[in-house]
């Protein structure tokens, strides 16, 4: 813990003294300076890449409002959540990536580390100190995003420790099922949600998933199994999550509901679209990734089915009996700014300056929660939602991946359904019991170089374990093949800083 701790303060330090080094040069450079962020006459023209992970892409009506609030003219490319990594690769290979790319989440950033390095993006850090948000942004989650301590990005804040349960309160009172607060409750609801077909018609698939093992169920799962996340220390030596005993007994445990029909069949090229429909349209009772979906699941589900209630909770006791679950590390992705698109220091500094407005209030009140008196009115000082659900995920919801403040410079949001405010409350608490992944703050040059194909290495033998595909020697096989393909040089050089 004394270890862990300091290399927290150790961090923050780092990025401070990065600022304050920053500070002293623009200091000494302070006519120019000047001259160089006058606000430009007319407005900055910029292209983004965003995530689009509603059904549609949203009508411009926000985007003008947020062109003429910040002084721009945007060209939005919205790409669909399922394609997103495929398409930004794609675009990368191809120097065609717009000006401003937000990245589909903290591991894609990760898997970017070695482009960053080799200046394909512009760093951001010695400009921050110019910008009046820019510059107020959290030093220890600046240095999380370092990569060979410059920074490159400017981070997207998210809440830590946001994954729990969602599941159908009208389903467990009716069985007269408790709360599950453990893997076995947990197994004991989805099977007597299966057994009384509370969905009708032979339908009910009790758990629905995704093709995602990191924002899906099985990360969350494998907590309860006493995984680590993401690594984690084993013998004093870091090792990553699939060479531990516990995300093996995770497989095991997804396998068998897969093979009980308690999960959809075809969960490893599930969407996450698609999952929230199995909610939404009243066939699956139970949802595991981030608690404050139940917002957007209970309003969509009661218009299909009238009585539906959901609750939610994330005290799972673990194989150690306490209560668990996994942290980010304070971000959910990053902005970068490729240099193939950006042409001088200049352009850079004139989005900047947009960028900078991105953190103020009055826009992050307008990318969360879109138009006073339109999508939202306000009520003794705290913002109240439309309750024109089609509105809100036309018009709105696609603008939430753009928002880079969750809650900072954000008008509290007045919770007219009581169980998204306790998601929230949840998600707060969990901080104080969530494991978080020792690398954070580590940079292995082998992981960025190799670390995007032996990940989906482990993936696929994840999934081909899951689907019987192999058995536990042939998942076993897999691994060591990730040691001999460059998965041990990992280990290796990120155990060299960690010793540190």
């Amino acid at each position: 813990m004394i270890k862990k701790n300091t290399a927290i303060l150790l961090s923050a330090l780092t990025a401070v003294s990065l600022i304050v080094g920053c500070a002293n040069k623009i200091d000494s450079s302070a006519e120019t300076t000047k001259s160089e962020h006058e606000a430009p006459k007319g407005p900055i023209k910029i292209s983004i890449m965003a995530d689009l992970q509603t059904t549609e892409v949203p009508s411009d009506k926000l985007e003008k409002v947020l062109e003429q609030k910040t002084n721009s003219e945007l060209e939005i490319q919205w790409v669909p959540d399922g394609s997103y990594d495929e398409k930004f690769q794609a675009a990368f290979a191809t120097g065609s990536l717009p000006q401003v790319v937000y990245l589909k989440n903290a591991a894609s950033f990760t898997l970017m580390r070695d482009a960053v390095r080799n200046n394909q993006f512009w760093e951001v850090g010695p400009f921050l100190l110019d910008y009046p948000n820019l510059k107020n942004l959290n030093p220890t989650i600046l240095n999380h995003t370092a990569v060979g301590g410059k920074i490159y990005s400017l981070y997207q804040e998210r809440q830590p420790a946001r994954a729990g349960f969602i599941y159908r309160k009208d389903w467990t009172d009716k069985l007269g099922l408790s709360v599950p607060k453990t893997v076995d409750e947990l197994y004991t609801m989805l099977k007597k949600f299966k057994d009384a077909d509370l969905a009708g018609g032979g339908k009910t698939i009790p758990l629905s998933d995704r093709n995602d093992l990191v924002y899906g169920a099985f990360k969350t799962v494998s907590m309860f199994f006493g995984t680590p996340n993401g690594w984690g220390v084993q013998d004093g030596k870091l090792i990553p999550d699939f060479m531990t005993k516990g995300y093996v007994d995770t497989m095991k445990f997804m396998k068998k509901l897969r093979d009980e029909g308690l999960i959809n069949q075809d969960f490893p090229v599930t969407s996450k679209t698609d999952q929230q429909n199995l909610m939404v349209t009243g066939r699956s009772g139970l949802y595991i990734g981030t608690m404050g979906d139940v917002k957007g699941l209970q309003e969509k589900t009661v218009k299909n089915v009238p009585e539906a209630e959901y609750e939610v909770v994330n005290d799972i006791q673990g194989v150690d009996g306490k209560n668990i679950t996994w942290g980010l590390s304070g971000y959910g992705t990053v902005v970068l700014f490729p240099k193939s698109s950006i042409n001088s220091e200049q352009e850079l500094k004139s989005i900047l300056g947009v960028m900078d407005k991105f953190y103020s209030p009055e826009i992050a009140d307008l990318l969360k929660y879109g138009l006073k008196d339109e999508h939202y009115a306000l009520k003794d000082g705290k913002v109240v939602p439309s309750t024109d659900s089609k509105l809100i995920e036309k018009e709105v919801r696609p603008y939430l991946n753009m928002a880079l403040y969750e809650s900072t410079n954000v008008t509290p949001a007045y919770y007219s359904l009581p169980v998204f405010e306790k998601a929230i409350k949840l998600s707060n608490g969990a901080v104080k019991f969530m494991i978080t992944d020792p690398t954070i703050s580590l940079d292995s040059k082998a992981f960025n170089e190799k670390g995007s194909r032996l990940q989906d290495l482990m993936k696929d033998a994840t999934y081909q374990f899951i689907l019987n595909k192999i058995d536990e020697s042939g998942f076993q096989a897999a691994v060591k093949k990730w040691q001999n393909d460059g998965g041990q040089k990992i280990i290796d050089e990120f155990n060299q800083q960690y010793k540190k």
